[in-house]
């Protein structure tokens, strides 16, 4: 069985002394794991996370752990390595997509709005306004699809200041009255995203990672 796409090098884990244990955030089969082999000692061409690239992934059976071969073209985060609140956003990033998201199933949407943010966050103003639109991309994905745009309870397009967290929808002051408590407060901020990936987590029988930790403690 033979996988060929682009992607982004979001984890290197090495595996003994020459190898090391690769996941790849492609646009067309998600996050692909291989073992890398000479990936540690690698002295041209060495992977590093944060790269994008060209991979093919081989394995005889399906259910193998099989092997990557990777070709960088690029490192998408050398701008930021020397800004820890931009780091930490990216590997939030990174965290999030291999804690939440299953192997080879694609979000060809996701990775689209991944490498866009990972093109722009060098010179962005607005990194953890572009970190949030990228959250909210990711619970869309996994089911909470967020419409702001009338409220879920009486269709009403005004005064809408709270979010249901069962449906991601809108729901005005009166409709929220007597629900209050068990609602998410409007605007959308890190702390409800966070509600939302907490959720996920709990569902999916995972944490929160460490990197949405720091942010969500605001050490960024």
């Amino acid at each position: 069985m033979k996988l060929e796409s682009v992607g982004i090098l979001i984890s290197l884990r090495p595996f003994g002394e020459r190898d090391a244990i690769a996941r790849i955030f492609s646009r067309d089969f998600g996050v692909i794991v291989g073992m890398m082999r000479g990936a540690v000692v690698a002295k041209h061409n060495k992977p590093l996370i944060g790269q994008f690239g060209t991979f093919s992934w081989n394995a005889r059976l399906e259910s193998e752990l099989g092997a990557l071969h990777w070709e960088p073209e690029r490192n998408m985060i050398a701008m930021v390595m020397n800004d820890s609140g931009k780091l930490a956003l990216v590997n939030a990033i990174f965290d999030l997509i291999i804690t939440i998201l299953p192997e080879r199933e694609s979000y060809e949407k996701l990775f689209n709005k991944t490498y866009g943010f990972l093109s722009a966050i060098g010179l962005s103003s607005e990194p953890v306004d572009d970190y949030l639109n990228w959250e909210i991309s990711l619970i869309g994905e996994m089911g909470y699809a967020l419409d702001l745009s009338r409220c879920s309870g009486c269709g009403k397009t005004e005064n809408l200041h709270y979010i249901s967290p069962k449906t991601g929808r809108a729901v005005c002051d009166e409709c929220a009255a007597p629900y209050i408590s068990r609602l998410y407060k409007m605007p959308i901020s890190l702390d409800t995203t966070l509600k939302f990936l907490e959720k996920i987590c709990t569902d999916t029988g995972t944490d929160i990672p460490m990197f949405r930790r720091i942010i969500a403690n605001k050490k960024i």
